[in-house]
């Protein structure tokens, strides 16, 4: 059974800083895209950052320059570091697996953690 395990969320004031971690179990993921997402209350989900089968990454143009986003591909678990954070920036995070090829279903999803960020 495929599951996505996200930690790390919590309570921060501006400024501060997060770590959030997806453990990723059931399967191979070294050919899927894993990252972030996001969802405010009364938002649709977007996107937050990915680190690609290849390696390299991408981030939304608001988390750009204060969030990284690492993999260790032993462990099956991306990371995602929080800086300077903004009350904007509370959400809930989900953690996402995204097949870029190969066999194995298209996606995969964490049950979410709470970023709450207070000014």
């Amino acid at each position: 059974q495929v599951q996505l395990v996200e930690s790390g969320g919590g309570l921060v004031q501006a400024g501060g800083s997060l770590r959030l971690s997806c453990a990723a179990s059931g399967r191979t993921f070294s050919n899927y895209a894993m990252g972030w997402f996001r969802q405010a209350p009364g938002k649709e989900r977007e996107f937050v950052s990915a680190f690609r089968s290849d390696s390299s990454t991408l981030y939304a143009d608001s988390v750009k320059g204060r969030f990284t986003i690492f993999r260790d591909n032993a462990k099956n678990t991306v990371y995602l570091q929080m800086n300077s954070l903004k009350p904007e920036d509370t959400a809930v995070y989900y953690c996402n697996a995204n097949r870029e090829y190969g066999l194995g279903s298209s996606d995969y999803w964490g049950q979410g953690t709470q970023v709450t960020v207070s000014s």
